[in-house]
């Protein structure tokens, strides 16, 4: 199996100082990075993990 190149995108709702990307095109991972500071790591969840992140956030 090859590896997946991340597929990275970023938030439609990210203001210009606080900016994330995300790519989500692997089946066992979603990863995120700091768009301005790409170079300090990617963190790394489970696509469940993520989902539930999501809903809380859409929540308030």
């Amino acid at each position: 199996m090859q590896p997946v190149t991340p597929n990275w995108r970023t938030s439609t709702y990210t203001g210009t100082e606080n900016c994330v990307e995300v790519a989500d095109n692997e089946p066992t991972k979603v990863m995120v990075r700091d768009t301005k500071a790409r170079s300090r790591g990617i963190m790394a969840v489970q696509p469940t993990v993520w989902e539930v992140f999501l809903e809380v956030v859409k929540k308030g």
